[in-house]
């Protein structure tokens, strides 16, 4: 299965998507650098205290990573079955199965590393930031750390499986607009803010979401031999 998935990984230029992932820290870390700085002196009830940027770190982050899900699911899988270069593959002796979970594996583990690893660059560049400008009233507490850790641990983890719904949207129409556009819609539901309240916040939410991922990537490998004849016969 390691070896699957370093072949992906490899085959899929997986270094680029690294990149791109960095560059997308770096456009947060601005983004919110620059709303940190332009509310020096005045009184943004949003950004009051460490713990309101926190939360918009962890917001913004799975907003942008359940979004690069979609891409991932696209690139990995939706493409290949589009394109056809699905069946070429599953004509070598690799379990198909498996290679589907490879597959799925790379996406889910790439979105709960790139969460965990964003909020902790985000939240270690925004304090070091706020050394400079003080722009943030108070101090970032060890129990403040603690409390949002558990929070974006468990967080990143059901956004990790809730950015598998889309492949059910996309494998259905063989379609990567239908698959991408199922992410925005995924975080439009969790990550969206009104008025201070946010679906993420009943944690039952996020719970089913995740679970239902979790079901679609199993449909998905369990179906996989249906969807390779569907492909076959369209060609």
């Amino acid at each position: 299965m390691l070896k699957l998935i370093q072949l992906e990984m490899k085959k899929h230029r997986f270094a680029g998507i690294i990149r791109a992932a960095f560059i997308a820290n770096l456009c947060m870390f601005v983004l919110i650098a620059a709303i940190n700085i332009s509310s020096i002196g005045a009184e943004i009830p949003e950004l009051a205290t460490f713990e309101d940027i926190l939360v918009i770190i962890d917001t913004l982050v799975r907003a942008t990573f359940i979004i690069f899900a979609g891409v991932l699911l696209s690139k990995l899988i939706i493409d290949e079955f589009k394109s056809q270069s699905i069946t070429v593959l599953f004509m070598y002796p690799i379990n198909r199965k498996k290679l589907i979970i490879a597959k799925l594996l790379i996406v889910i583990t790439f979105t709960f590393m790139a969460i965990i690893l964003s909020v902790l660059f985000l939240t270690c560049a925004i304090f070091l930031l706020d050394q400079f400008i003080d722009a943030v009233p108070g101090t970032l507490t060890l129990e403040m750390v603690i409390k949002h850790g558990t929070s974006f641990v468990t967080g990143g983890l059901a956004a990790s499986f809730m950015s598998l719904i889309p492949l059910y949207f996309g494998l259905r129409k063989q379609s990567t607009v239908s698959t991408l556009v199922a992410s925005i819609i995924i975080v439009l539901l969790v990550c969206s803010n009104n008025g201070g309240f946010s679906l993420n916040e009943i944690i039952i939410v996020p719970i089913i979401l995740a679970c239902i991922g979790a079901l679609v990537a199993y449909l998905a490998i369990r179906n996989i031999e249906h969807v390779d004849l569907v492909s076959k016969s369209g060609s």
